[in-house]
C-alpha cells in the first residue's frame, strides 16, 4: 500500500522528469523518515546536501515537509526553497488552526469540534455522539492527503475512528459531514498580472461506493476528474475567490489548493487547504494548469523563479 513516502517519491520524480537539462543541473535529495538525508543513496549530513544547492524544490509530503520543519531549518541555513514558509506551513497543516482563521474571516467551512489528548478520549465521544449530527467524518488535525479519515453513522464506528485518527495526530477533529459534490482548486502567485492567481476548479468524480475524496481515491484507485469543473459561473467564481483568500490569509507562497464541498441545498464549504500539492502524473494541479496552458515545465520554471527572488 502506498504511503506518504511513496507519494513524495513520486511527486519528487515528476519535478526531475519536467526540469529542463539544458538549464538546469537537479540533484535527487532522498530524505527518510529516520531524518537521514541521502544524495546518489549514500548518507550526507544536511550542512554537505547543502554546499551542492542553489535553490531547493520541496516535495516531501506529510510531516516534517509539510508541517513547517524542513522549512524551518531552510530558513535556518539561509536555503532558499519551493513552497510556503514554515509558519504558513505549520497553519496549513493543523486543521484546527487554520479553520478558525478562517471562520474569522467569514469563510464558510463545516461545523466542528475537538477531541484533545488530555480529553478523556470516551467520554468526549459520548459527548459527540449526543450532541454533534451525524453522519460526521473524523479526521486528524494534523495530517494530510486525507490520512486516518473516515465518515461515521454509529457510536461504535465514532470511536473505531477516533482510535484510527489518533495514530496520525494528537488531536481528533470531528466535523459535520456534507453531502455534495467534491470540489478543488489550485492557486500560484504572480501569474498572469495577478499577485494571487486562482486556476479552473477541478470536479472530483467519486465511485459509488466512496463518501468521501480519501487516500485511495487520490493516490492509489484514482477517481475521475473534469477540468474545468461543470459548476455555474457563480460557483466557479466564488470557488476561486475563497481559494485566493484562503491562500492568502494563511500567507502561503508559490503555490497551493484548496479543497471543497459544492452542496446543492447549502452552497459551498471549505474543508482545508494543501499547502503542498503533490506533482504526479494524476495530480489535479497539474491537471488545472494544463487546462490554462501551463504545462509542468513552465510551471516548474515559474516557482523556480519565484523562490529564488526570496
Amino acid at each position: 500500500m502506498k504511503n506518504m513516502f511513496d507519494i513524495s517519491l513520486a511527486t519528487g520524480k515528476s519535478v526531475l522528469d519536467n526540469l529542463l537539462d539544458e538549464k538546469y543541473v537537479p540533484i535527487d535529495i532522498v530524505v527518510h523518515n529516520n531524518g537521514s538525508w541521502h544524495v546518489g543513496g549514500i548518507e550526507q549530513k544536511p550542512e554537505q546536501v547543502f554546499a551542492k544547492i542553489d535553490i531547493l524544490w520541496n516535495a516531501l509530503h506529510g510531516n516534517f515537509g509539510e508541517d513547517g520543519k524542513l522549512q524551518r531549518y531552510l530558513d535556518m541555513h539561509g536555503i532558499p526553497y519551493t513552497g510556503s514558509g514554515a509558519l504558513a506551513s505549520a497553519l496549513g497543516m493543523h486543521k484546527h488552526l487554520a479553520k478558525d482563521l478562517f471562520i474569522k474571516h467569514g469563510i464558510k467551512t463545516p461545523v466542528s469540534t475537538l477531541i484533545r489528548p488530555e480529553e478523556d478520549m470516551l467520554l468526549r465521544a459520548r459527548d459527540v455522539w449526543r450532541t454533534f449530527p451525524h453522519p460526521s467524518v473524523v479526521k486528524p488535525a494534523s495530517a494530510g492527503s486525507s490520512m486516518g479519515i473516515s465518515v461515521i453513522n454509529t457510536y461504535d464506528a465514532l470511536v473505531d475512528a477516533i482510535l484510527q485518527a489518533r495514530l496520525f495526530s494528537d488531536v481528533i477533529m470531528i466535523e459535520e459531514y456534507i453531502e455534495g459534490r467534491e470540489a478543488t482548486c489550485g492557486v500560484i502567485n504572480n501569474f498572469r498580472g495577478q499577485s494571487t492567481y486562482a486556476l479552473p476548479p477541478v470536479e472530483v468524480i467519486l465511485p459509488k461506493e466512496k463518501t468521501f475524496y480519501d487516500f485511495d481515491a487520490k493516490y492509489v484507485n484514482f477517481c475521475r476528474d473534469i477540468c474545468p469543473g461543470r459548476f455555474s459561473n457563480a460557483e466557479k467564481h466564488e470557488l476561486q475567490e475563497t481559494a485566493k483568500i484562503a491562500h492568502d490569509l494563511l500567507a502561503l507562497r508559490h503555490y497551493s489548493r484548496a479543497d471543497f464541498i459544492v452542496s446543492p441545498k447549502r452552497g459551498i464549504y471549505l474543508l482545508e487547504i494543501n499547502t503542498l500539492p503533490s506533482l504526479t502524473k494524476k495530480s489535479l494541479m497539474l491537471h488545472a494548469l494544463e487546462a490554462v496552458g501551463m504545462s509542468p515545465q513552465q510551471f516548474l520554471e515559474h516557482i523556480i523563479a519565484l523562490a529564488a527572488t526570496v
